[in-house]
């Protein structure tokens, strides 16, 4: 079991592994491990004054990998779950593990998602994001955009820069414009 101050037993020996598993165990032997001479098993205690951490009270339920059987003893509780991305990531964690693209995915898609929302509701603000200053587009114009480019690995993607930082803001425009537009056209 995780988070204990003791080792759990292995559930074969050595011997059975090294003969189950080939090569198992091949720097057992300290004289085929380059780091033995700065291994220490002399170290002090570490003063742990527990057999198992104090438990964080889980105040909400938390996502959890499907592949431990327990929440850790210590969790994140600044921002948690909410909306759309808190639906997409407990979908990732209830259904994926932790090992296949597929739940990577999804919460990649879910920070997606929480940024779009975040750029949506800076609109009912007095002060709304602006896409121009916040890219940094304007200081590539003045800080030696060519000169800066020069010999770097990733040359052929720089046109793409502009699409992906830009293209959701066009196509948001562009929506927007249609929609003003149906809506004028009903009238």
């Amino acid at each position: 079991m995780p988070y204990t101050a003791s080792k759990p037993p292995l559930p074969e020996t050595p011997e059975q592994l090294r003969a189950r598993i080939p090569g198992w165990g091949a720097d057992l032997d300290p004289a085929d491990r380059p780091s033995v001479p700065r291994e220490r098993s002399d170290l002090p205690p570490t003063g742990a004054h527990w057999d198992f951490p104090d438990r964080q009270e889980e105040t909400y339920p938390r996502e959890r990998s499907i592949e431990h059987e327990m929440l850790t003893p210590v969790f994140g509780t600044a921002q948690p779950p909410h909306g759309l991305s808190g639906a997409i990531r407990r979908y990732s964690y209830e259904r994926f593990s932790e090992g296949r693209a597929a739940h990577w995915l999804l919460l990649i898609a879910a920070d997606r998602v929480d940024a779009a929302g975040a750029h949506l509701r800076s609109f009912a603000t007095l002060r709304p994001d602006n896409p121009v200053t916040e890219t940094g587009v304007l200081s590539e114009l003045h800080r030696h955009p060519v000169a800066s480019r020069r010999g770097r690995v990733d040359v052929r993607h720089q046109p793409l820069d502009a699409l992906i930082v830009a293209g959701p803001w066009i196509a948001g425009g562009a929506a927007a414009f249609a929609l003003l537009r149906a809506l004028r056209r009903r009238r």
